[in-house]
């Protein structure tokens, strides 16, 4: 009998100990299965957002040409909307926004010992890819490349050794440019593979990823659906760790996030970074007073493309905002534009 008891009281307590275990939160870190479209998700309600301003920032974004825009918290989509004749399986140019793809390829190189950031593009690519001297043509490494500061001629966005002349000793003015192109090439010649096809087996399968590299005369660019944009910015969120697997080492993204040079304190590895006290802006070499994006919160660092497209990473909210779209801005920008701000606002305008 008392056994018997005794065996009654151990299962009661242990399914009280089971009916007590944490639940899956909205706070608890998400990552959607590699494959397949199941994605969690949280309704704006239960983070006690505001409804009448949601449906100020979705008419706005309408209005604004938006294509596509999502709002993960914790990597669970809160937001996800389709306009102006787009879909969830439509695909859409980032444009410079892929600029940080090339940013996280080249770490991963890095890491498994292909290449190093700090030896001169020349010993991957060879005598005279510019038409610099050679003295200055030798100064110039992978880092600068990465951080816009090579010192090279950034009059034509055509990327031919005669355009790439000389201007200045790297890591001497900033300036930005299509010579970040350069970095694929030498992830071609360090891994003896292909960019595309490294940059598919390292990072985009790994996260699930869809999309390819569309290689013109003048640009390279990643042309994707939304989602496979939200996958990289909730790679981006953690730090370059994907459910557990460290896809971009945590050092090297620290670095990338983070102010890379002293020319522009808004500039990392090919990403745009919030909160700083002055930024420089593409085609200028004036130096602006404050942050990048008052709105938005100081901590976010971004990717920024032509006519709009953006992947917005806030660490200390969690949260990775995506626009895909025309030009919601209609003068011409290469990256920020009046459009940030303004939207910034009215996502400020739901949050609790």
């Amino acid at each position: 009998m008392k056994t018997t008891l005794s065996l009654l009281l151990s299962l009661l307590l242990f399914a009280c100990t089971k009916s007590s275990d944490p639940l899956p939160t909205p706070t608890t870190p998400y990552f959607p299965p590699i494959t397949g479209s199941i994605w969690e998700t949280v309704s704006p309600a239960s983070l006690n957002w505001n409804a009448a301003g949601l449906q100020d920032l979705k008419s706005y974004l309408q209005q604004k040409g938006t294509k596509a825009f999502i709002i993960l918290v914790n990597g669970r989509i809160v937001v996800e909307e389709y306009m102006n004749g787009h879909s969830s399986s439509a695909s859409w140019a980032w444009n410079s926004a892929g600029k940080t793809l090339v940013t996280a390829t080249i770490g991963i190189a890095q890491q498994q010992g292909f290449m190093n950031i700090q030896t001169k593009v020349s010993q991957y690519l060879g005598n005279n890819w510019t038409s610099a001297p050679i003295g200055k043509e030798n100064l110039i490494n992978s880092r600068h490349l990465l951080t816009m500061s090579s010192g090279l001629n950034d009059a034509s966005e055509l990327v031919t050794p005669t355009n790439l002349s000389y201007l200045a000793d790297a890591g001497t003015r900033w300036s930005y440019h299509n010579v970040f192109q350069k970095l694929m090439d030498v992830v071609t010649t360090s891994t003896g593979q292909e960019f595309k096809s490294y940059f598919a087996s390292q990072l985009r399968n790994k996260i699930g990823m869809e999309g390819e590299w569309n290689y013109g005369l003048i640009f390279k660019i990643y042309q994707s659906n939304a989602r496979s944009m939200a996958r990289f910015g909730l790679l981006a969120l953690n730090q370059g760790n994907w459910n557990g697997e460290a896809i971009v080492n945590a050092n090297y993204f620290n670095e990338s996030t983070t102010t890379s040079q002293p020319l522009n304190p808004s500039y990392g590895y090919l990403w745009w970074l919030n909160g700083k006290s002055s930024a420089m802006l593409p085609g200028s070499q004036v130096l602006f007073p404050g942050p990048l994006v008052p709105n938005a919160p100081a901590d976010t660092y971004m990717a920024l493309g032509k006519d709009d497209q953006k992947i917005y990473v806030v660490p200390s909210k969690k949260m990775v905002v995506i626009r895909m779209g025309e030009a919601a801005d209609q003068s011409f920008s290469l990256a920020l534009s009046s459009f940030d701000n303004t939207l910034w606002g009215k996502i400020n305008a739901i949050l609790p």
